[in-house]
């Protein structure tokens, strides 16, 4: 294993692995880690083949070879990706003789797509477009508790972010409930915490911080802001979070915080909040393995600083005891204590506004059969055709 890969960190625990017959192994770790098996149900950590990996090198990711029900085909760039059937497959053919994934960034031009018959699927349909395809007879639109967390994070390194009452404060100044309802048209459910009640060791419990503009001002005249301040939102243009930062802007005025709002491109975006060039800026997290660790060490851990994923800049010594406790403890109602201890630090600490929950909007032709979404977004295909 590469340790410089950039998803090393996933199977960083892992010693040694021992061949057990043809079809079995051992993975030996280096010391406990409770998260190791949802870690390996990360796309990253899928079965490659060695000899291919080997032969090809750094062009290896243009020819790929797997074990999957599906082998590589064509890759057009910035187009298209296609996969034809596997008949080898040790689990038997799949069903589609060929898979085509093509590339439309825009949710209207996804949508016209599946209407119009051009594609047989289409994933992350935005809020609106699946309203309108879900009223087509022939189109079957499918809705399911997600994995993603959508969140304003402060720059804490920053004044007046460091201020615990301020970043407390600003949490009280928004309608995150009404925010919600309109970005998402009725597809999320406000966010009380970090996590999604979907992720193992989500803390429902934690209530939220409500709206309250006369507190927000309160706490604001105690950090020593009773007249407000200037400050920004980034944003990159994703729809749903320029709504937000738009909603937000108006609500901030209202407690005197004077806002603007700057929008990017996501590539620069990344990198400078990587750098911690921003003041509060708009993001989300999918915790695609469905694990707390995977939600919340990167985001919160103090290791995990700038383009790791913690862009917030939080540092709390007793949140990295407590999630490096649930990574080493395999003990499921031990990790349940300590992200439920961790959350409520954070939670109070307020590093983010915690905002939404989105479910995931997918959308087939009603012919295509065997199609179930995942969470994740990572949907598997193997059963899937059309009939």
């Amino acid at each position: 294993i590469a340790d410089k890969a950039p998803a090393a960190y996933l199977v960083a625990a892992l010693d040694k692995v021992e061949v057990i017959d043809a079809l079995n192994f051992r993975m030996i770790l280096k010391y406990p880690f409770g998260p190791f098996v949802t870690h390996l149900a990360h796309t990253a950590t899928s079965i490659v083949n060695e000899k291919a990996v080997t032969a090809g090198g750094a062009d290896y990711g243009r020819n790929p070879v797997g074990t999957g029900p599906f082998k590589f085909v064509e890759w057009k760039a910035g187009d298209s990706i296609t996969l034809a059937a596997y008949d080898a497959y040790h689990l038997g053919a799949p069903k589609a003789k060929t898979i085509r994934f093509r590339f439309i960034p825009e949710d209207a031009n996804r949508a016209i797509a599946l209407e119009t018959g051009e594609a047989d699927i289409v994933y992350d349909v935005g809020p609106n477009d699946y309203k309108n395809l879900d009223a087509i007879p022939e189109i079957d639109a499918k809705r399911i508790a997600g994995l993603t967390t959508f969140y304003m994070g402060f720059n804490m390194a920053k004044k007046p972010f460091d201020d615990v009452r301020v970043r407390r404060a600003i949490n009280l100044a928004l309608d995150v409930d009404t925010a919600t309802r309109v970005a998402f048209e009725g597809f999320a459910v406000p966010a009380k915490g970090p996590l999604a009640p979907t992720v193992q060791f989500a803390d429902t419990s934690l209530p939220g911080y409500g709206y309250d503009p006369a507190k927000a001002k309160q706490l604001l005249a105690e950090a020593g802001y009773a007249n407000g301040f200037k400050t920004s939102i980034w944003t990159n243009n994703n729809p749903i979070r320029v709504k937000f930062a738009e909603i937000f802007q108006e609500q901030l005025r209202q407690v005197g915080i004077e806002c603007a709002i700057e929008i990017m491109e996501f590539a620069p975006y990344l990198d400078r909040t990587a750098l911690g060039e921003h003041d509060m800026f708009m993001l989300g997290w999918v915790a695609v393995t469905g694990d707390a660790d995977y939600g919340m060490y990167s985001l919160f851990h103090s290791t995990q600083f700038g383009d790791a994923g913690n862009r917030t800049f939080y540092k709390n010594p007793k949140v990295d005891e407590l999630l490096d406790k649930g990574r080493v403890s395999v003990n499921p109602e031990d990790r349940r204590a300590a992200y439920a201890e961790a959350q409520k630090l954070v939670y109070e600490d307020a590093p983010w506004v915690f905002l939404a929950f989105r479910e995931d909007l997918n959308a087939t032709r009603n012919y295509v059969k065997g199609f179930v979404p995942h969470a994740a977004g990572h949907h598997n295909l193997y059963k899937v055709y059309n009939e």
